[in-house]
C-alpha cells in the first residue's frame, strides 16, 4: 500500500501534518508513507523515521506548467491507494485529483468536493484540548479508521548536529549552564510582529527578571537590519546580554541550537511550532487579528501564548483590517506579568 500526505508551503504547516505519519505508520505499518512538501521546509522533516519517501514541490515546479506536468505523471506513476491533501489548493488538488487513488481525502470546499472520495468538514472548536491545527488534521485521517490520538509534531536531530550546537554555543562564550532563551524576534510578516519597541521592552523584563540570561536572536542574514533596531531599542544592560551574532545559518543548525535552549520567547509563527517539536517550553504572542486556538491547545503546561483578547474585547474583523493599530494597544504591560511567572518557572527547572 502507498499513501500520499500533500502539505505545501509555510515550515509550521509542514511540521504540524507530519504528526499524522505516526498515526498512519501505527495502521499501516507495511505501507510507503510518502510526503509532498516544498523544498525548502524538508529541514524540518528530516530524519523523521515514519516517512518513507519525500516529494519536493519546487520553485520550478511553482513557476513552470511543464514541470508541475511532470510532478503530476510522477505522482500518477507511483500507484498511491490513498492521497491525503492537507493543503487544499489548486496545485495540491490538481495532484490528488492526478494520482487516480482510489481514497482521495481533503478539507470541504463546494468547488472541489467532486474531485475527492472523502471532503472532509473542520471542526470550530477544540473536541481533545489541543489546537484546532491539530485536531482538524486528525479529521482527515477517520475515512481510514483512524481516531484521534495524543500526537504532537517532532523534530529528530542526529547527535553530531547536537555536538556541533554545543560547539558553536561554548565557542561563542555561551554558558550552557545558565539560561539561554531564543528570541523570535519577528514574525512570518510585518502584521505577525510585535512592534519593535515593545519587544525591547520584554527583552528588558528577562534581563532584569534573569540576571545570568543569555539572549540569542531568530532572524536570517537578509533580516539584520530589523534584528539590530529591535536591539538599539533595549536598555545597555539588556543589550550585554544579546549576542546578536549567534544565529542559526542554516535551518537544521538553528534546530539543533534552540534544542539547548532554555525557552523560545516572541512571535508566533515557524519557530514556535519548532521549538514544541523539540520538547522546549514556549512563550508566545500572538497577532491580535489571528485565532489563538488554531494553534494552541488547552493542555500545553509546558507553554503559554498571549492574545490582546485575552486583556481587551474588541472586534476581530476590524483587527484583521487594521493589525498595526491593534499590536499598538498590545502594550508589554499586559504581557510582563505573565512572562516573569514563565521565566522563573522555566529557570527553576535549570
Amino acid at each position: 500500500m502507498k499513501v500520499l500526505v500533500i502539505q505545501q508551503k509555510m515550515i509550521g504547516d509542514v511540521l504540524t501534518t507530519s504528526l499524522l505519519f505516526e498515526a498512519l505508520h501505527e495502521r499501516y505499518p507495511e505501507a510507503e508513507l510518502h510526503y509532498l512538501v516544498n523544498s525548502h521546509t524538508l529541514p524540518v522533516v528530516h530524519n523523521n523515521p515514519f516517512i518513507s519517501k519525500f516529494i519536493l514541490f519546487t520553485p520550478e515546479i511553482e513557476e513552470s506548467k511543464l514541470a508541475l506536468y511532470n510532478l503530476l505523471r510522477e505522482i500518477k506513476a507511483e500507484k498511491y491507494d490513498i492521497t491525503i491533501d492537507v493543503y487544499g489548493k489548486l496545485s495540491s488538488t490538481l495532484i490528488s485529483y492526478f494520482s487516480k487513488a482510489k481514497t482521495r481525502i481533503a478539507y470541504y470546499k463546494k468547488y472541489t468536493a467532486c474531485l475527492f472520495t472523502h471532503p472532509i468538514k473542520r471542526i470550530e472548536s477544540a473536541q481533545h484540548n489541543k489546537s484546532l491545527a491539530i485536531e482538524n488534521r486528525f479529521k482527515l485521517l477517520e475515512p481510514l479508521g483512524i481516531t484521534f490520538k495524543d500526537i504532537s509534531p517532532k523534530i529528530y536531530l542526529t547527535t553530531e548536529e547536537i555536538r556541533a550546537a554545543k560547539s558553536l554555543l561554548t565557542a561563542s562564550k555561551i554558558d550552557l549552564n545558565n539560561p539561554i532563551f531564543m528570541i523570535s524576534v519577528l514574525g512570518s510578516s510585518t502584521v505577525k510582529t510585535y512592534p519593535f519597541e515593545y519587544m525591547a521592552d520584554l527583552l528588558n523584563s528577562i534581563v532584569s527578571t534573569e540576571k545570568n540570561a543569555q539572549l540569542l536572536f531568530n532572524y536570517i542574514p537578509n533580516q539584520k537590519s530589523q534584528a539590530q533596531a529591535i536591539y538599539d531599542f533595549c536598555l545597555p544592560e539588556t543589550k550585554e546580554h544579546i549576542l546578536l551574532d549567534v544565529y542559526g545559518k542554516s535551518l537544521r543548525e538553528f534546530l539543533a541550537i534552540t534544542s539547548q535552549c532554555t525557552a523560545l520567547i516572541g512571535n508566533e509563527g515557524g519557530a514556535i511550532n519548532m521549538a514544541k517539536a523539540l520538547n522546549i517550553p514556549t512563550f508566545t504572542i500572538f497577532s491580535p487579528y489571528l485565532n489563538k486556538q488554531n494553534w494552541f491547545g488547552g493542555d500545553e503546561t509546558n507553554h503559554v501564548a498571549v492574545h490582546l483578547s485575552d486583556y481587551l474585547a474588541y472586534d476581530n474583523s476590524d483587527a484583521k483590517k487594521h493589525p498595526k493599530e491593534y499590536y499598538l494597544k498590545f502594550k508589554p504591560n499586559f504581557i510582563s506579568e505573565q512572562l516573569i511567572t514563565f521565566l522563573k518557572t522555566k529557570t527553576n527547572a535549570v
